[in-house]
């Protein structure tokens, strides 16, 4: 007769490796006392990993790097995903994802409609900041991303490299999302972003 703990495993090793899993997702097979409990004895065996509280996972492993960890982004998509709410990447950590910045942030801040709370994962740290819902109005992925990296260096400090940077990702931008989005930024990024518009355009 199959364990809790089977029936915990099959599921995980089922998924693709390093699909995140929270401990609700296995409450079909026990109550949450008894999930929790398989989950950690899972974990003590070595046969799961456990990428922040109450988050777990069966991860790929490298054989010189050891297990390869979820990146931040997958771990803020799965909280936001189980939570139905939207997250938005800010600061430094938009910067690196744009490749304006090599510097990996150890503390990621996302803007979200849910709720407001900070994860540990290992020595990072996620942010979860409530923001009001016209601060995620935004659509397009890529302009998103760009609007909080502009803002956050600023009107005065921008410099033409990086807006040449800022360009090139803004072409891959859908253009209905890129119209739409350019009505939400400051005047002086919207500039940039209309730039990038009639270049397509005109393209």
């Amino acid at each position: 007769m199959k364990s809790i703990d089977d029936y915990v495993l099959g599921k995980m090793n089922n998924a693709e490796k390093g699909t995140i899993f929270f401990s609700e997702d296995f409450l079909d097979f026990g109550s949450a006392k008894a999930v929790g409990k398989a989950l950690e004895r899972l974990f003590n065996r070595g046969q799961i990993s456990r990428v922040a509280r109450g988050m777990y996972a069966s991860l790929e492993k490298h054989e010189l790097f050891g297990e390869i960890q979820p990146t931040t982004e997958e771990i803020a998509t799965a909280i936001a995903k189980r939570d139905k709410a939207r997250i938005l990447p800010t600061g430094a950590l938009a910067l690196n994802v744009l490749g304006l910045s090599t510097q990996v942030p150890l503390n990621a801040v996302y803007l979200t409609d849910g709720s407001a709370r900070t994860i540990k994962v290992g020595k990072r740290t996620i942010k979860f900041k409530k923001t009001a819902p016209k601060n995620l109005s935004v659509i397009g992925p890529i302009s998103s991303l760009v609007i909080q990296a502009l803002k956050n260096i600023g009107k005065d400090n921008v410099t033409e490299k990086e807006i040449g940077i800022v360009l090139k990702h803004l072409k891959k931008e859908d253009p209905v999302r890129l119209e739409h989005d350019i009505n939400l930024a400051p005047e002086w990024i919207r500039v940039i972003m209309r730039n990038a518009l009639n270049k397509r355009n005109n393209g």
